[in-house]
């Protein structure tokens, strides 16, 4: 009896302070409705990740035919974290991942100033100039032994040795054994990239990535990489260079690349950066990420689109091989005289973006978007894809047909938001320079060097152009052609 008396008061005291919110939740002032981005139907536990579908661009853009430019969309239970790359790029002390903050803004300022200035990507021209060459050299020899070129493999090899080049110093080449290995990481690291798992949206059931092999997948991964970035890192530290670098960019041949320059800053700002090992190696993956598949991915769809379009491929060429003229070799200050050139690489990029999704962010505050009420902490995917192909901004948006950017000042570089391949603002990609100086050299040589067809006669309009989706979108099938070497 004591014992329920004892229990009793505070069950009373509850009961009545319950009683009490109720009655101020009653009275108080009615809060205002939210207005929120229309929505397609979400489903108990998965929300909509049902409806993200094989190729989430497309998808998206289906959905958005129905329900508007402006979507909201629930995956899962809790705001979308890609821990993958969380766990890939050290806890994304990179720049591409990092959230918006003073660690963000300094890591940035530290590859825009240090590492893509437009001094620092001229620097580097040699590099470019010396391995699209190599890329014709191999090119031919691939063709004088075989019919056919596996020139997805080939473009791959290319973007790989420039950026190790710059970026590591020199190159790590399928002929042995070490090279074979990390190039095989590095081509495993890009692939996660474009992962997510189902414990990202749902938590509780994240187990499922330790039984389908993608969480040990994903360490494994990540220990590899570290060890060999902690090997350049020291290889570079106890590199005995006998005189002062010439800072020439001539990475591989005594310049300095990446890792020098950012070894270099870490040293001269010691207590007042946040450059660590940890973000010297995050920002070498996000450039390998940015800078090789997406530049393999642009010139071979580019290479695709031009032996389906003859006329455009003879129009091409006909430029290139003009502004070359007598000359052995391309040289980057040809390019400025190539417009159709530039032409071409723009309406690549906008029908075919290699990164058909932004990376996604997340609004800091509470904000107002096309008269919707959008929350802080709402996560945005922008469809970049969608955008180049929106009928309302462009003519025939599904046509390849580069002369809609003659005699116009349509760019990439953020500022024309009808075509944002690299991403706008301050978080647009800080290496568009370099990406597109890659592009056009390696674009300008194939054409001027080489004549191109399909194996066993086939027709142009007749090629596969399925995509196999990625964090960056390629061709589903290898682009797989016969090369005839051009003479003048």
């Amino acid at each position: 009896m004591v014992a329920y008396q004892t229990l009793i008061v505070p069950l009373v005291s509850f009961l009545l302070f319950i009683i009490f919110l109720h009655k101020r939740r009653s009275t108080a002032a009615p809060q205002p409705r939210k207005r929120l981005p229309p929505s397609p139907r979400k489903l108990p536990i998965i929300g909509n990740l049902h409806q993200r579908g094989v190729y989430p661009h497309r998808s998206f853009l289906a959905l958005s035919r129905r329900y508007g430019q402006l979507m909201l969309l629930h995956f899962g239970q809790v705001p979308a974290k890609l821990s993958i790359p969380d766990r890939l790029l050290y806890g994304s002390r990179d720049v591409a991942f990092a959230p918006y903050g003073e660690y963000w803004r300094q890591a940035r300022s530290v590859c825009v100033l240090q590492l893509l200035s437009n001094k620092r990507v001229q620097s580097f021209r040699r590099v470019r100039e010396e391995e699209t060459s190599n890329m014709i050299d191999k090119i031919r020899q691939l063709g004088s032994s075989s019919s056919v070129v596996d020139l997805s493999d080939v473009l791959v090899t290319t973007t790989n040795d420039v950026f190790c080049r710059v970026a590591l110093g020199r190159k790590y080449g399928n002929e042995d054994g070490e090279g074979r290995k990390i190039n095989k990481v590095l081509g495993e690291f890009v692939e996660l990239l474009g992962m997510s798992s189902v414990g990202d949206h749902i938590p509780w059931l994240g187990w499922t990535s330790r039984v389908d092999g993608s969480d040990a997948k994903v360490k494994k991964v990540a220990k590899l990489l570290d060890e060999f970035l902690e090997g350049v890192i020291q290889e570079h530290r106890d590199r005995d260079k006998g005189e002062k670098v010439s800072d020439d960019g001539i990475c591989g041949d005594g310049g300095l690349d990446f890792v020098d320059i950012l070894l270099e800053f870490q040293t001269g700002n010691k207590g007042s950066s946040s450059v660590e090992v940890d973000t010297i190696k995050a920002i070498i993956l996000d450039t390998f990420a940015a800078g090789t598949d997406t530049l393999a991915s642009t010139i071979e769809w580019a290479i695709a689109e031009l032996i389906r379009n003859p006329r455009t491929m003879k129009t091409l060429q006909n430029e290139v091989r003009e502004v070359a003229g007598t000359k052995e070799e391309i040289s980057e200050d040809d390019l400025e005289k190539m417009h159709y050139l530039k032409a071409v690489i723009k309406e690549c990029l906008r029908l075919h973006s290699p990164v058909p999704l932004l990376i996604p962010r997340q609004s800091t505050q509470d904000t107002k978007v096309m008269g919707y009420d959008i929350a802080a902490g709402t996560q945005v995917i922008v469809n970049a894809w969608a955008i180049a192909r929106d009928p309302s901004l462009w003519e025939n948006p599904e046509e390849f047909h580069p002369e809609r950017f003659l005699g116009t000042n349509t760019d990439f570089r953020g500022l024309h938001f009808e075509l944002i391949p690299f991403g706008a603002g301050r978080r647009g990609c800080p290496g568009v320079a370099f990406a597109v100086a890659v592009n056009e050299l390696a674009l300008a040589k194939l054409v001027h060097k080489l004549d191109f067809a399909l194996p066993d006669g086939g027709r142009g309009e007749d090629l596969d152009m399925s995509e196999s989706y990625g964090i960056t979108v390629h061709r589903k099938h290898p682009m797989l052609v016969v090369t005839t070497p051009y003479t003048c």
